[in-house]
């Protein structure tokens, strides 16, 4: 059965577009353009790759299906705009409509749109959002998209026709007083605030929680330390952690530090920065809507040319996120090699058993919790050098890179989140200290000899310990040997837990 279809015009002239879809000529014409990726459910006939190679996979023989009628993924892949981004879009879209009400909008037509709004917001229309990032740099078919389903709906909602643009209009009435070059910035930073604030700064501290009290725990334990991943001198387990703490502590203090800049707005500086086509004031008025409708606050740019046409913002922010990334590394990684084993390793650990780990060797258990952690962490660092160069190809009054700016950005704000959670709850929580191994590797260590190097001088404990090492003899054995010191003075000078802090005056 043919789908139905209507048609709607832009202004290189009409264009069919599904019936019952809210979006209209513009974002029909950008799927046209930018097949690009997973975008769509689709057959393997209409992935152009597929069909271009049709008969190695059996395909020569599967018509293509017309463009107008791909239907958009449920939650869509990763090519697609990022939900959260829509949903800032219809912020964005209701606090202007307030606004413009307040410079002669029609408060019908104001209504329609903030209602309308109200159902991007909710997430109910997601799957009206088919457009990929791999578009103009602008976003300006997005920014068109939003604008083409709001104002479908608010027309469905007042009685009238889809596609007709009345009573209202997707640009003279739900982008009045707005340019892409101004909507879009303005939805990634209020994107961004939000997602960090209700997603990632929850889930690192609450990662910093579970290992705060691990470090308590843990804070009795001697343990060998290890530099160059060669045997150092003892600490404890809870000050091997602490280090974990401090990490993500800071981590925090980092990604919050960036809140400040991404809560300036670049709305009212529509095409070039100028605020052509705006009220004074506008600009004032719109971040004091988003703020009343995030909850979050927001102000309006001080420079609406550098808002426009660089993205340091944005930069910043995952710089932060870079910095959490390379601190979850390191930590996961310290993790999974302390609890190496279970024989055969470090096996000062013991994490959780979560899943078999091996298709072929039975009651193989792997820290897959570490390894995922450590995957997040290298995305994450890839999408700071996707930001890192699309961030400096801001030419002029522009920046023709912001689609894959804030994809970027945002994922690495969920997957770290993610992550972060994933990893205290499957992991975190459940480390238990093998003490008994722990004790039996630290008693062993020639490392202990450290403590005498004020007794008897480096040269000489260097002695005892390179004698140790190649006769196969403990450090008391060695020391005796040659005569250093008596058995009760080695007994009361090489106390593990007397080389945990620095010594007393």
């Amino acid at each position: 059965m043919a789908q139905k279809i209507r048609k709607e015009r832009d202004t290189f002239g009409d264009l069919e577009v599904p019936a019952e879809r809210y979006w209209g000529a513009q974002t029909q014409r950008s799927l046209m353009n930018f097949d690009i990726g997973e975008c769509a459910r689709r057959s393997a006939a209409q992935v152009p790759h597929l069909w271009q190679y049709g008969p190695i996979y059996g395909l020569d023989s599967i018509p293509r299906i017309p463009l107008h009628s791909l239907t958009p993924a449920p939650g869509g892949p990763t090519e697609r705009m990022p939900p959260p981004l829509i949903k800032a879009f219809g912020v964005l879209k209701k606090a202007a409509a307030h606004v413009n009400q307040t410079y002669g909008l029609d408060p019908k037509v104001a209504d329609a749109i903030s209602n309308a709004a109200d159902e991007v917001i909710s997430g109910k229309l997601i799957d009206e959002f088919p457009l990929v990032v791999f578009q103009t740099g602008s976003g300006t078919q997005t920014n068109m998209n939003v604008n083409e389903v709001i104002s479908n709906r608010a027309i469905e909602m007042l009685g009238g026709e889809l596609g007709s643009k009345k009573p209202v209009h997707p640009n003279d009435h739900v982008n009045m007083s707005q340019s892409s070059n101004d909507t879009f910035p303005t939805a990634m930073h209020v994107a961004a605030v939000v997602e960090i604030n209700s997603q990632l700064v929850p889930a690192l501290e609450e990662l910093h929680a579970v290992l705060e009290d691990k470090r308590k725990s843990f804070d009795n334990i001697i343990k060998i330390g290890r530099t160059h991943l060669q045997d150092a001198t003892p600490l404890t387990l809870g000050q091997e952690f602490s280090g974990y703490v401090t990490q993500v502590e800071r981590g925090i203090e980092r990604v919050k530090g960036t809140l400040k800049n991404l809560s300036m707005l670049a709305q009212g500086g529509t095409a070039v920065g100028t605020g052509l086509n705006t009220k004074k004031g506008f600009d004032v008025k719109v971040a004091q809507e988003i703020s009343k409708i995030t909850g979050y606050d927001f102000v309006t740019a001080p420079n609406k040319f550098e808002a426009l046409a660089a993205h340091d913002a944005i930069v910043e922010a995952s710089g932060a996120l870079n910095v959490v990334a390379v601190s979850l590394m390191k930590i996961a990684n310290d993790i999974r090699y302390l609890g190496s084993g279970p024989r055969c390793g470090l096996g000062e650990l013991e994490l959780p058993e979560n899943e078999p780990g091996s298709s072929i060797m039975p009651g193989k258990v792997n820290p897959t919790q570490c390894e995922a952690l450590t995957m997040v962490a290298a995305q994450v660092m890839g999408n700071h050098t996707t930001i890192s160069v699309a961030g400096s190809y801001g030419q002029f009054e522009l920046n023709v890179f912001k689609p894959v700016l804030i994809k970027n950005l945002l994922q690495s704000i969920r997957l770290l989140a993610d992550g972060s959670r994933s990893f205290t709850k499957n992991c975190v929580v459940g480390i238990k200290a093998n003490e008994e191994r722990i004790n039996k590797i630290m008693n062993e260590s020639l490392m202990l000899a450290t403590c005498l190097n004020s007794v008897l001088g480096y040269d000489d404990v260097a002695k005892i310990a390179k004698k140790a090492h190649k006769e196969g003899l403990t450090l008391k054995e060695a020391t005796l040997a040659l005569g250093k010191l008596t058995s009760e003075e080695f007994d009361d000078k090489v106390r593990p837990e007397l080389m945990l802090a620095p010594d007393e005056v």
